[in-house]
Parts: C-alpha cells; sequence; structure tokens
C-alpha cells in the first residue's frame, strides 16, 4: 500500500471507528500517579485525578492488587485525598485530605474500615512521612495563627504584608496518643526532609533566609529530632531536590543541575555526611524525573528523553527496568522485592497503570475518540542544529495538498513537549488543523547545554528554530504558508507574543499567560530567581531584559491576537497580558482579552477550562477558515473527526 493511500485508509478508519473530538469529552481524561508499593509488594497505593468538576478536580485513592491483578478505589469522599503512604509494617495507609478545613493527615487500616483524622491542627499539612519503627509520623506545615492573629481576623483585618513570612516548619505527631510536637523554629524554613536511620535527627533541605529571592538559599542540614538544632552538612551551589536516603542509611541521592541551572538535572550521589558528591549520570546527560532506591547500591531513574521517559537501573550496570514500546512511562514505583509498576502513555493513548508489559487499570477505556498519532521527527534549524518535534496531521489532511498548521509552544522556558494527551492539539487536529510542537533550544529532555542555550536569549535562537519549523513543514507541503497561527501557555504564551512583534506571517496568535515586559514581570511576579538565571536583575541588565521584551516592538504587530489570564497568577501576573492588550488597542490589531476569575497560572475551574479550549477553537476557525470537519460543535459529530 502507498504511503499516500494507507494515509487516507487510517483517516477513514478512524472516522468510523469513534466519535469527533469534542470540548467536553477532551477534559474528560483520568489520570493515575504517586504509585507506592506496600512492604510486602502485594499492594501499590496511587491517586487518581478525575476530570475537572464546578471549581477544581478531586483525587482518590485507588489500590493495586499484584496477586489478582485489580484494582479498587479506596476513597470515596466528597473531597480530595492524596499523598498515600504505608505504614513499615504494612497495617495502615496514611494520607493527606482536605475534608476538614486545613488538609489534615488521616489514617485507614489497610485491611478494611474507614479513614480516621490524625492530624487537626489549624495549620495545613503539606507534606509527610512515616519514622522507621512506624511509632510516629513527621510532617511540615507552617505554625498555626497566634490568638492575637485570630482576634485580627475575626475584626476583619485583613491587610497582607508581603515581608511577612510563616515558614515551613517541622512536626511530628505520636500515632498512639495523637500528641503533635512542633521540631524545628526561628527562621528556618524546610522544603523537604528524611528521617535518618537512627529516628533521632532528620536530612532537611531548608534556608534560613525564607524572605530572600536570591538563588540557590537552601542548604542540607541535619536537624535533631530532640532539640530542633540544625548542623549545616552542605551548600549545593546549583539548583537541587529529592533527597532519599539508602535502605542502609549510608548514602544519600539526589537531583542537581550539573552546572548552575537553571534546573536539577543529574543524579547526585552523597556519602550520609555529605562530604562529597558524585554524579553518576553525567555520561547520561538527561534530566533524572523522578528515582527510588532499589538496593543498597542501585537507584531505579526515570529519564526524560526528548519525547519518551526511560526508566532504567543506575549506580551499578546500566539496565533497563521497564519497557512501554511507544508509549511514555511519566511515574513508577518499585517494591522491595523488585517489581516493577508505572504509569505509561501517549498523544493517542490516555494514561494507564501498567504492570510486567501491559495494563492493568481501564481509567480512560470509556473515551472512546480516536486520537491522532504524531510523528516525531528531526528538522535542521537556522544554524543547522537538530530540533525534535511532534507533527500532528489535521482531520482530512492528504500528502502533499498543505493545510493550515498551528505552532504549539511549550511552557516553561525550561519545559519540554512529550509523547501526552494534549487536549487543544486534539481539538485542532479533529477540525482538520495540522499542529505542530517543537522543542526548541531551551527545553528540557536534550542534554545541560541544550537546555542552557537560550541564556539571555529569549526570543533569538528559540524563535529562529520555530521559524525552521514553519518553513520545513511549507517546504514539505504540510503547511498552507497563507494559513499559519501560533499558540502557547506560560513561556509558550510569551513566544507567541514574540512571534506577533517580529513577523507578519502567522494570520492568529493565542497568548496564554504570557510576557509581554520582562523587566516589569521580574518586579511583580512570586518567584523570580528563575528570571534571575537567564537575565540577572533589571536592576543591572535592564538593556537584556528590554531586548527579549515584545512589549517594546509592539508597534510591529498586525496579527490578530486572543489573550487568556488567570486573574489569580502570580507566576506570570495579569498585569503582563493588560500591557500586551493596551498595546495592541493602541496599533488597532484586533485582539480579544478573557480573564478568568480565581484562576492561578493553571487554569482549574470547569467552566474556564471549556471556554479556554472552546474559545481558541473558534479563535483559530474565525482567521484561519474552517478546515476539515469546520466550525467547533459542542456536540459529538459523527464521521470524520
Amino acid at each position: 500500500m502507498s504511503r499516500k493511500l494507507a494515509f487516507i485508509v487510517f483517516w477513514a478508519g478512524a472516522a468510523m471507528s469513534a466519535d469527533r473530538l469534542t470540548v467536553e469529552k477532551a477534559i474528560q481524561v483520568r489520570e493515575p500517579s504517586d504509585l507506592h508499593f506496600s512492604p510486602d509488594g502485594r499492594r501499590v497505593a496511587f491517586t487518581v485525578q478525575e476530570p475537572p468538576d464546578g471549581r477544581g478536580s478531586a483525587r482518590h485513592i485507588w489500590v493495586y492488587d499484584t496477586a489478582t491483578q485489580e484494582t479498587r478505589q479506596w476513597t470515596t469522599s466528597l473531597k480530595s485525598e492524596s499523598s498515600p503512604r504505608w505504614s513499615p509494617d504494612g497495617k495502615y495507609l496514611a494520607f493527606l485530605s482536605d475534608r476538614e478545613e486545613n488538609q489534615q493527615i488521616w489514617l485507614m487500616p489497610s485491611n478494611s474500615g474507614e479513614a480516621l483524622q490524625l492530624t487537626s491542627g489549624k495549620n495545613a499539612v503539606m507534606q509527610f512521612q512515616w519514622s522507621p519503627d512506624g511509632k510516629t509520623i513527621a510532617f511540615l506545615a507552617q505554625d498555626p495563627p497566634t490568638a492575637e492573629e485570630e482576634k485580627r481576623q475575626k475584626d476583619g483585618a485583613d491587610e497582607h504584608v508581603v515581608s511577612d513570612v510563616h515558614p515551613a516548619r517541622l512536626w511530628v505527631v505520636d500515632l498512639a496518643t495523637k500528641k503533635t510536637r512542633r521540631i524545628t523554629a526561628g527562621a528556618y524554613a524546610v522544603r523537604e526532609f528524611e528521617w535518618m536511620p537512627d529516628e533521632k535527627h532528620f536530612l532537611v533541605t531548608a534556608t534560613d533566609q525564607p524572605d530572600s529571592d536570591l538563588r540557590n538559599q537552601e542548604r542540607i542540614y541535619s536537624v535533631s529530632a530532640d532539640d530542633g538544632k540544625f548542623t549545616e552538612l552542605a551548600w549545593p551551589k546549583a539548583p537541587f531536590r529529592g533527597l532519599r536516603i539508602s535502605p542502609d542509611g549510608k548514602s544519600v541521592a539526589f537531583v542537581m543541575s550539573p552546572a548552575d541551572g537553571p534546573h536539577p538535572q543529574d543524579l547526585f550521589l552523597a556519602p550520609i555526611d555529605l562530604q562529597s558528591y558524585k554524579d553518576i549520570t553525567a555520561a547520561r546527560d538527561r534530566p533524572v524525573e523522578n528515582f527510588d532506591w532499589l538496593n543498597n547500591s542501585e537507584i531505579a531513574a526515570l529519564f526524560a528523553d526528548g519525547f519518551h521517559g526511560e526508566l532504567d537501573a543506575v549506580g551499578g550496570s546500566v539496565r533497563k527496568l521497564a519497557s512501554a514500546g511507544s508509549l511514555d512511562i511519566t511515574q513508577f514505583a518499585v517494591s522491595k522485592q523488585g517489581a516493577v509498576v508505572y504509569v505509561a502513555q501517549s498523544a493517542s493513548v490516555l494514561p494507564e497503570l501498567w504492570a510486567e508489559g501491559k495494563a492493568v487499570s481501564h481509567f480512560n477505556d470509556g473515551f472512546n475518540v480516536a486520537l491522532q498519532k504524531p510523528e516525531i521527527f528531526e528538522y535542521k534549524s537556522f544554524d543547522g542544529a537538530p530540533i525534535e518535534a511532534a507533527l500532528f496531521r489535521g482531520a482530512g489532511t492528504r500528502e502533499g495538498q498543505p493545510a493550515p498548521a498551528v505552532m504549539m509552544i511549550h511552557g516553561g522556558p525550561a519545559g519540554a513537549w512529550r509523547n501526552r494527551f494534549d487536549a487543544l492539539t486534539q481539538l485542532l487536529v479533529a477540525r482538520g488543523y495540522t499542529v505542530m510542537q517543537p522543542n526548541i533550544r531551551g527545553s528540557s529532555g536534550y542534554g545541560q547545554k541544550f537546555l542552557a542555550s537560550n541564556r539571555g536569549d529569549w526570543g533569538g535562537a528559540d524563535f529562529k528554530d520555530v521559524m525552521a519549523g514553519v518553513d520545513d513543514l511549507i517546504r514539505r507541503k504540510i503547511a498552507d504558508p497563507n494559513r499559519l497561527a501560533i499558540a502557547g501557555w506560560s513561556y509558550g504564551g510569551y513566544m507567541a507574543e514574540w512571534a506577533i512583534t517580529q513577523t507578519n506571517r502567522f494570520k492568529a496568535a493565542i497568548c496564554g499567560a504570557g510576557m509581554a515586559d520582562l523587566a516589569t514581570e521580574f518586579g511583580t511576579e512570586s518567584h523570580s530567581a528563575g528570571d534571575e538565571w537567564y537575565y540577572g536583575t533589571p536592576y543591572e541588565n535592564h538593556a537584556g531584559f528590554d531586548k527579549s521584551s515584545p512589549i517594546l516592538y509592539i508597534k510591529n504587530a498586525k496579527t490578530p491576537t486572543l489573550i487568556l489570564q488567570g486573574e489569580a497568577d502570580t507566576t506570570d501576573p495579569i498585569s503582563q497580558s493588560q500591557m500586551l492588550y493596551r498595546g495592541l488597542k493602541r496599533y488597532n490589531v484586533p485582539v480579544v482579552f478573557v480573564s478568568y476569575p480565581r484562576e492561578p497560572h493553571g487554569l482549574r475551574e470547569q467552566k474556564h477550562i471549556l471556554d479556554r479550549y472552546r474559545r481558541s477553537v473558534e479563535f483559530i476557525e474565525r482567521y484561519l477558515g474552517a478546515a476539515g470537519e469546520g466550525a467547533l460543535s459542542t456536540a459529538p459529530a459523527q464521521g470524520q473527526r
């Protein structure tokens, strides 16, 4: 069969097998995550993210039985549960839930029975960990409000002093008495912790300058469980995370940048005193997304390698722990007995729990909509650098017949597209639009040098990578040069903003939670350390911020633009979108600005998410014209998707 005929037959088969994807259907994906084996290796506790409903999306705890290969839901409250953790003897499952006013720790017997609340403080629990003997649980929470603070709140005082910081403290709760005791105090803010084997100390990541916005202020300490005394062990000068102590208590592993940033990437190993540490995945040069100890010498590590995740054992001879074929492994757990379970998915296969090479859950069996598989390929950028991308051909397109195309840019900038379901991509593809997802320079998953290659150069070579991708699609007669659009969220929104001030080749742009003026964003965002790694500070390098700010070139813009923004976004504040909107209006560029009340950087509420997707597709249709199936319909459509 010829390639052209096979391509047409594929779409005909998809048309007969399932309905076309609708906006309502696109948000009905359920996703398992946070997997944890019971001590005996017979069961796996995990959470399932439910589709958004009302003003949020609930998580519930499920358990997979390795003997019967059955999954069963363990929690069914009207609120959410997260972080399921087995007790060392396997008799209890502890978890976090917001069933009360604040998120607290709950306990459930592992055989059967109702969940019982363990902590009941006025301070929400952030994370917790069982002690090795199972008699106590340590957790992180801020100090509860003082009597004076509570009185002021009741009297209606709602002023917020920005410099007032409420550090996360380390606490312990006794299971027998339910009594809690605060371990740490003073200026120290704790981010993560591990019980030391002697149960008399903790290994913690903390800072004594919690109100600082400088980079790399966190250090690694030993903390006494008796008096909360901090003893500094190490001060890594690069971003790091994920302290994990080996089973024998002699070593500690963590993920850290092999350079000075921007994010942790390689797996490092150190003796428990942290007097030295060694990069054990430097030769791999791929980011470690998660890891866990297999034994005292080997570590299971999940690597991001371009569009895929790979689960391998490292520390001794490197060996593969699981294979999902063309699917992307996104989560995993390993038992003390050596068993492995993981979550796998792709752009066209929705996420499920897998074991021994097959799916053992069926959370998305009822989705029943054909999804387009991506073509993963490489193209050459302006300087010959290879750029990997995913290409989704629009429904009804034919080989050699250029189609309207949308360049979809990921967030970050140190993010990346992976082989995973993306609702907006699939909605556009279902309506005949070809979509390209390029992992331009600065993306994660291609090594430290590639990750750092857009430092101080947003809108430079990374933007040229985007345009080289456009040219490649046009050259191969995949994209219609007169029907192009660009879209993205966060850094992807920024790149869309940059594009409309640099070229008029795009006929429509969607800018979600982007950045118009990098200097003012630095001064108004909640965490500026990331931007500081790329540009320094605007107090000392204002010119560098300016040269990459779309607002300085706004008079060049002609492209019709849709701006989308959460009103409670502190990552990329709404003022950035307001500036863009005002500038485009000044120069009579067609623009629509939509803000979503209560929403942070990522939308959470069902109606807002539906509006974002519906409005985005309609905007593309308005300026690129109908493609394939034509105008957006909210009802299922029979025939070709």
